[in-house]
């Protein structure tokens, strides 16, 4: 289950209207038992406003007046049905400007070692468009003379993992070992 979205404004919230010890609205709030005190003195967070769990539905009202009969109790957080965000897997990565000058490189490589390879599957995997791709596969690339054919893993445009996806789905026979990755790097 996901962390509490603001930990110390619902601490705040617990501390001024619950009689819950630090110890519990700590455990709760995944913070220190002595940020907490620090909290309730006013020491820190003097101007955050509490976020209210119970309207929140991360607490029910019963969850918290069991916990303050019983000062050993653990709040349990509430159950939800709705599904746990997932992270973005597809597509294109961002890559970092200062290494968008390699994918020219990565593109050559790719084309080199593996012509049979769509345009697509090289868009996809480096994140660059079939326009570029186009233009290095028959040398008409502006910069053509300074592209020289790197590895898009050894560059980090791509893991390992994808490129011998992509290279298997082209029909390709892909490397399993960083050493024939570094040969095929050494070869003319």
């Amino acid at each position: 289950m996901a962390d509490l979205l603001m930990p110390k404004a619902t601490a705040v919230w617990l501390i001024d209207n619950t009689a819950l010890t630090f110890e519990q609205i700590a455990d709760f709030c995944s913070l220190h038992e002595l940020e907490v005190q620090a909290i309730a003195d006013g020491d820190v967070g003097a101007g955050i406003q509490g976020y209210n769990p119970v309207l929140n539905s991360q607490l029910s009202d019963e969850e918290i007046k069991r916990c303050e009969e019983d000062p050993s109790a653990r709040l349990v957080r509430s159950t939800t049905d709705l599904p746990e965000p997932t992270r973005r897997t597809k597509g294109p990565r961002y890559v970092p400007v200062n290494r968008r000058s390699d994918k020219p490189d990565a593109i050559a490589w790719i084309v080199k070692h593996h012509p049979d390879m769509k345009d697509s599957q090289i868009s996809k995997l480096i994140g660059t468009t079939k326009e570029t791709i186009g233009k290095i596969r028959d040398r008409s690339h502006w910069n053509i003379t300074n592209i020289t054919a790197k590895h898009p893993v050894m560059l980090g445009l791509c893991s390992q993992a994808d490129l011998n996806t992509a290279i298997e789905k082209s029909g390709g026979q892909a490397a399993t070992t960083v050493d024939q990755v570094s040969s095929i790097n050494e070869m003319p």
